[in-house]
């Protein structure tokens, strides 16, 4: 069986997915941590963004082991609609998009926070920053590869 050897910039993309990988396997942990250890209360919102991100730990390993430059492409739909959903999300917490608008009518109202880490760091902003900078690794992995 011959190995396949990576030039410079499929190994500097290859790390830019390790990272990715390494930052959604920590948010899936996080994010399992606060609703099973501490019963923080999960809201549609934040269950929507979960199917989003757990997914992507799986879909990003795959494309690690063999590498495959491809799987930012493929990454790319889920981490696109967590954001907007995370986005949505932190709008609607901060009081910009009404509550009238929030999809929680039901039980755990989505304009709720119930964790704040550094005083100001509450879950859907966590969420957000999560895809972001999912976005920003996988794009400048991509770019390595497709310059």
């Amino acid at each position: 069986m011959q190995e396949k050897v990576l030039n410079k910039e499929s190994l500097a993309a290859w790390y830019l997915l390790l990272a990715s990988w390494t930052l959604v396997t920590a948010a899936t942990l996080g994010s399992l941590f606060f609703s099973e250890v501490m019963e923080v209360p999960v809201c549609l919102l934040c269950w929507y963004q979960r199917i989003a991100m757990y997914p992507l730990v799986l879909i990003l390993a795959i494309g690690l082991i063999p590498y495959d430059p491809r799987v930012t492409r493929y990454a790319a739909a889920l981490v696109g609609l967590g954001w907007i959903l995370a986005m949505w999300h932190v709008l609607l917490v901060a009081g910009i998009i009404p509550a009238s608008a929030q999809p929680c009518v039901q039980g755990i109202p989505c304009s709720e926070t119930y964790v704040t880490v550094l005083g100001f760091l509450h879950i859907p902003a966590m969420s957000l920053l999560t895809f972001s900078l999912l976005g920003i690794l996988l794009f400048f992995a991509h770019r390595k590869e497709n310059p």
